[in-house]
């Protein structure tokens, strides 16, 4: 007698967590994931840089549905190797997303993707670099040199939803905030302008912009902006000349990237400072209504909700895919060091996707 698929699930995902694939060191993962499709027969295409696809990722007569999912991790914290314990999978990157990577591979090794009867067809793109900043991403280069992809009707990225249908994603911007002053020394510091007393009143001036919220496509996002790091100063006795804030401005799909950096810098216009922009992801569209999408929402529960962070469904939309988020993990155990994720979660997971794939409804 075959294993439960719930069981079957947990051991892969276990598999693959106990394979090392933290951001830059993907290969490990890479070549066990192919070695597990090559081994129940299903071919698999390299297609370089951290980058794998596998099943049906060319468009013909039917729909084409792609999932999608990222194979590196954070860097560990003593939790490698991981454990099944009480039917749930603990470890590095069960919940984001090597459970969901799993549930795509078994997917693909029981052959869904060539059911005859199916209508649907379905292929698995894989890749790596996406816990890096945005400008690291190898998605958004595969997208641009494998034009066949950018014809799919659906793409799920598997992010950690509970099981959820999430629309869109959240725009994220980071920048440096820079304080100027001039040194002194401290028992002088009238003979000096004291840069960290400038970035406090700056600092605090941007504390007080409102968390906001926006309605898109019936979706509500926040719109909030933070200080994530600050550094400055030089020795205990010297009034400091420069600190750098680290700003980070999340903005909700339907803004502009560049009327997002316009507001950004006019939120920090103060005087003896200057804003530099670090890193930039663009928000991703809302597609929630068609006629797949629907079909996954209705699977789901009926209900589509906001995904309040930033995920690759930005870069899929980018490129003219229709994309939701969808997979089986709880995002509160995402980057834990209890990261765990059910195999019931990881079950009812295969299942919905099954179903799409034969019924497309």
């Amino acid at each position: 007698m075959s294993p439960r698929l719930s069981d079957r699930l947990a051991d892969l995902t276990l598999q693959l967590v106990d394979c090392p694939s933290e951001s830059r060191h993907e290969e490990p993962a890479i070549a066990l994931a192919q070695a597990l499709l090559f081994e129940a027969g299903v071919p698999t295409v390299d297609a370089h840089d951290t980058c794998l696809l596998s099943g049906t990722t060319t468009k013909g007569d039917r729909p084409l549905i792609l999932l999608a999912g990222h194979l590196d991790t954070v860097p560990a914290q003593d939790n490698r190797p991981g454990r099944i314990e009480g039917g749930v999978v603990h470890g590095l990157g069960t919940c984001d997303m090597k459970g969901a990577c799993a549930v795509m591979l078994e997917l693909l090794r029981d052959g869904v993707h060539e059911e005859p009867d199916r209508a649907c067809d379905l292929g698995v793109v894989l890749f790596g670099r996406e816990e890096l900043p945005f400008v690291d991403t190898t998605l958004t280069p595969l997208l641009s040199r494998r034009p066949e992809l950018r014809e799919a009707d659906l793409a799920v990225v598997m992010e950690p939803t509970s099981g959820a249908v999430q629309g869109g994603c959240l725009g994220n911007l980071n920048a440096t905030w820079t304080f100027h002053g001039e040194a002194a020394h401290s028992a002088r510091p009238w003979l000096g302008h004291n840069a960290i007393h400038r970035a406090a009143a700056g600092v605090a001036k941007l504390s007080h912009v409102p968390i906001s919220r926006h309605v898109f496509s019936g979706l509500e996002y926040a719109e909030c902006v933070s200080v994530t790091r600050i550094v400055g100063g030089v020795a205990d006795n010297v009034v400091p000349d420069r600190v750098d804030a680290h700003v980070n401005y999340r903005y909700p799909p339907g803004v502009d990237p560049e009327a997002a950096e316009a507001q950004l810098r006019a939120w920090c216009d103060v005087e003896h400072s200057s804003l530099a922009i670090v890193g930039h992801a663009p928000s991703g569209a809302v597609a929630v209504d068609g006629d797949l999408a629907r079909a996954l929402i209705a699977r789901t529960g009926g209900e589509v909700t906001p995904k309040q962070a930033w995920t690759p469904v930005a870069e899929f939309g980018l490129a003219g895919v229709p994309a939701l988020n969808y997979g089986p993990g709880d995002p509160r155990y995402a980057h834990k060091r209890d990261e765990q994720v059910s195999a019931a979660a990881l079950q009812a997971s295969y299942e919905t996707l099954a179903e799409l794939v034969r019924t497309g409804a």
